[in-house]
Parts: structure tokens; sequence; C-alpha cells
């Protein structure tokens, strides 16, 4: 079945145990003979595009479905390009070592195929070799690269002793909102002692003299006699009413401020031993 580079375009992409990965959104072929060797794959809405080794890929479901020879894992962890969207030899590189790929190593093509399933090797001979080296650029990019086979051999790679991968551990500083206590209103109910003075009133009696000019004015009322008047004074009473005086309600303030944070990381180095530093032997 005939099958152009550009007609990748938007195909499923699924991993070496046939878990979905994503979309194929470009396809990048080798400079020197048009093969495809890379596809950039859209792996969701908010994350940035993988690229995904095509050697050994295989087609499936009428085409319009592309098995690679990687993990899905691998892809999400792979590294991306810069918004150019070009790969550079240096970017090229990273890429084999982050996929364990030797290409210097050739055979790949026969690795693990499907049977009655055309590899993207077969279908280049029916016509996918003519399409890249006519595709448009928005289909495909060209880079500067050598023809390669991808092979996932752990035991080739460890054969090899040209080169070292040197890790570190860094520090994603972030933060989160977590609970440090509660608060709450509580209302109860306390006593206290107030004095308060009051002015009264009362009434008192006493005796007044005044003396008679003219007897015959007043008539006599010889014998034992009482007078009483009634006396009033003002007493002090009390009584209790309950009135609200003011509202209390709590407000929460966000404050902002700093910590400091220190931890202890990690970092490979990378020393030669067994020779003299301009030594170049093998």
């Amino acid at each position: 079945m005939a099958q152009h580079v550009e007609d990748l375009i938007g195909d499923a992409v699924y991993d070496l145990g046939g878990a979905r990965i994503g979309k194929v959104k470009r396809v990048y072929v080798d400079n020197s003979s048009g093969a495809p060797t890379w596809a950039s794959v859209s792996t969701g809405m908010f994350s940035e595009d993988s690229l995904v080794p095509l050697a050994g890929a295989q087609l499936r479901e009428d085409a319009t479905e592309v098995q690679v020879r990687v993990r899905k894992d691998a892809v999400k962890s792979a590294p991306h390009l810069a918004h150019d969207g070009l790969i550079t030899q240096d970017s090229e590189n990273e890429l084999f070592v982050h996929y364990g790929i030797d290409p210097n190593r050739a055979g790949w093509d026969d690795y693990g195929r499907h049977a009655g399933q055309p590899d993207l090797g077969e279908t280049r001979a029916a016509g996918l070799t003519g399409a890249a080296g006519t595709a448009t650029p928005k289909t495909t990019t060209p880079k500067p690269t050598t023809p390669m086979a991808a092979a996932p051999d752990t035991h080739a790679m460890r054969d090899r002793v040209d080169f070292l991968v040197r890790s570190e551990e860094r520090l994603n500083i972030g933060t989160e909102e977590m609970e440090s206590g509660r608060a709450r209103l509580h209302k109860y109910v306390v006593t206290e002692e107030q004095t308060i003075t009051v002015p009264t009133s009362h009434e008192e009696v006493h005796i007044e003299r005044e003396p008679i000019t003219d007897p015959a004015a007043v008539p006599t009322d010889w014998g034992e006699q009482e007078r009483e008047v009634t006396l009033h004074e003002e007493r002090v009473t009390v009584e209790k009413e309950t009135v609200p005086v003011e509202r209390v309600r709590m407000v929460v303030d966000r404050v902002e401020g700093e910590q400091t944070v220190t931890e202890t990381v990690r970092k490979e180095r990378i020393d030669i031993e067994g020779a003299d530093r301009g030594d170049t032997r093998r």
C-alpha cells in the first residue's frame, strides 16, 4: 500500500505494548536518504510535543495507526525541541541517549516485526521515499542526520566506552496550601460588679416654735393631744435588661512572607582514571 509522508500527519501513535501515545503532528526525514526518522507526537492538550523514533515502526488499521518500538513513558520524558521545530545534531544525540539508540547499529527494522503488518520501511519501498523528497514544509522538516536504525539493545550500549551520561539532582521548589490551624468565635458569660451612685431624698421632721402675740386670737385647747404627719423617702430599685452592644466576626487575612529552604542534592562527576588526560587511546 502506497503511503506518503504527509499522510502520517494525524495518525494515532501506539507504543510497543499497544498503549496510545498521541497523534502525529510532524514527520522528520533524513537529508540523504529521505527516509522518515522521527515523528513529532502530540501527547496532550497542555503538554509539549514529543519526538518518537520511526525506525522499525509499523502501520496498523489500514495505515491510520502507527506502532513505534518504544514505550509511552519514554516518549513523555523525551527531550523537547526548540521553538523553531528544527532538530540539530546535538538535539538528535540527546534523543539517541534518551531512547538508548545506537545510530550506528543496523538491523532494527527486522526487530519484533508483526506478521502481516507492513512497517514504514516496506511502505517507503511502495512510495514513501519519493513522497519524503517532495513533502511540503507543513508536514515534514528536513534535519541534519545520518541514516540510522533504532535499537533498544542495552547490551550494545553498555559495550560502548566513548561516553558516559552525567546526571545531577535539582530542586523543584513549590508551595502547597495546607491546614495550619483553626479559629472559632466563642461566646460565654462572665460576671462583674458595678458600683453606681444614685441620688435619693427622704423627709425628716423638726420642731418650729412661734410665739403668740395675741392670746385672744388663739383658742385654748387644754389637755393631751397628738398630731401626726406622714414621712417619705426614695429607695433605689435595680432591674436588669439584655441589650445588644456590638457585632463580632472573624476576617481571614493573607500575610505574605518568605521561608528559606535548605536541602542536599547529589550530582555525578566524571574523571579520567588510568590514563593521562592528554592520552587519546581508547
